[in-house]
């Protein structure tokens, strides 16, 4: 896993380039924005999918940490007493260690997490402004037809 500075940086781009497509999609065309809305649901569906590896693997390495436990256990009982003070000292300092690893690993995957739901964000703006540029165009054709006959009737009249 990168770096919680690395992973804050990386949502950083993430929300800017989602920022720099809703400008750059306001102003151009619907086959452009169809383009940039396919690239969008893929970087989305990309995040998605690390989110869910890093879900499986934490799965499989609980199960291997399980194992772990149980065998540090077996051995501590196995030891001779005059062990036990240095046994419970070097358990509380892999504790800590483990507490401040998992913790790590919480921070990184709500940062992964942000960066999906900043995805996901980025193509709900791109389907937003289709459906704004679509609207219009719709409005422009109701208009066109529409006001053509009633002044074409208004002229007739007039004459």
């Amino acid at each position: 896993m990168k770096p919680i500075s690395e992973q804050l940086a990386e949502l950083t781009v993430r929300a800017k380039s989602a920022e720099d497509a809703m400008a750059a999609a306001q102003k151009e065309a619907h086959d452009k924005i169809e383009a940039r809305k396919e690239q969008a649901r893929a970087a989305a569906k990309s995040a998605t999918e690390k989110i869910d590896r890093e879900l499986k693997s934490v799965v499989s390495s609980a199960a291997k940490d399980w194992d772990a436990v149980r065998a540090k256990i077996a051995a501590d009982i196995a030891s001779p007493k005059a062990n036990i003070a240095d046994a419970k000292h070097g358990h509380d300092v892999k504790r800590a260690e483990s507490r401040a690893d998992r913790l790590e690993w919480e921070a990184g995957f709500a940062i992964d997490y942000a960066i999906a739901s900043v995805e996901q964000a980025k193509l709900a703006v791109l389907y937003a402004i289709d459906g704004r540029v679509a609207s219009r165009a719709v409005r422009r054709d109701r208009d066109g037809r529409t006001s053509f006959p009633n002044r074409s009737a208004k002229i007739r009249r007039r004459q």
